[in-house]
């Protein structure tokens, strides 16, 4: 049985509830709530596991505070003896348009403290990561305030949609990989 884990960023605690940043958080509630389970208080992280065509889906949300994310994800990664390439984390992206996806195999942490400690923890920055754009609408030293404020009132509308589309593009890349995911669902 093949597993994967799927890593959603975020911050623990209610003040960082809703956030742009916790956007990781967001789309596992969502999948997790598709495969009809929930999540459990866990080593390291809130954790859900359930099945998808004969593949197992280990979903973490790390409770270690972003900037620590790579603790969690290498603790998981060897607990369950999940290889690198079933590794995905989910993550906000500032350069990024709000709701655009886009799946990479590999790269730059792009400035994200999350991606950032992963890399460091993992000593590589060949694993896939999932981002979801949450725009870069921000007066010049703004960019703290609005990664960790709310969505605004048509980002709340349009959240159901994008939410949906990202759980499609997590279950495409469990079950046909990265190539078939990224034509299908990067920038849609």
């Amino acid at each position: 049985m093949k597993k994967f884990l799927i890593a959603g960023l975020g911050n623990i605690g209610a003040d960082y509830a809703g956030t742009r940043h916790n956007i990781g958080f967001q789309i596992l509630d969502q999948l997790v709530a598709e495969g009809t389970v929930a999540f459990e208080a866990n080593r390291l992280g809130d954790v859900a596991q359930f099945r998808l065509k004969g593949r197992t889906l280990i979903c973490l949300k790390p409770s270690t505070f972003m900037n620590r994310s790579g603790k969690a994800v290498r603790y998981w990664l060897d607990k369950e003896k999940i290889p690198l390439e079933n590794l995905l984390v989910v993550t906000d992206d500032l350069n990024l348009p709000f709701g655009s996806l886009r799946l990479k195999t590999k790269g730059s942490d792009g400035g994200h403290n999350g991606l950032k400690d992963i890399q460091e923890v993992l000593g590589t920055t060949t694993y896939s990561r999932f981002r979801f754009g949450i725009g870069s609408d921000y007066p010049k030293g703004g960019q703290v305030d609005y990664v960790l404020g709310r969505w605004n009132e048509a980002e709340r509308k349009a959240m159901p949609e994008r939410l949906k589309r990202s759980t499609e593009a997590i279950r495409s890349f469990v079950l046909a990989g990265t190539s078939i995911t990224m034509n299908t669902f990067n920038g849609t």
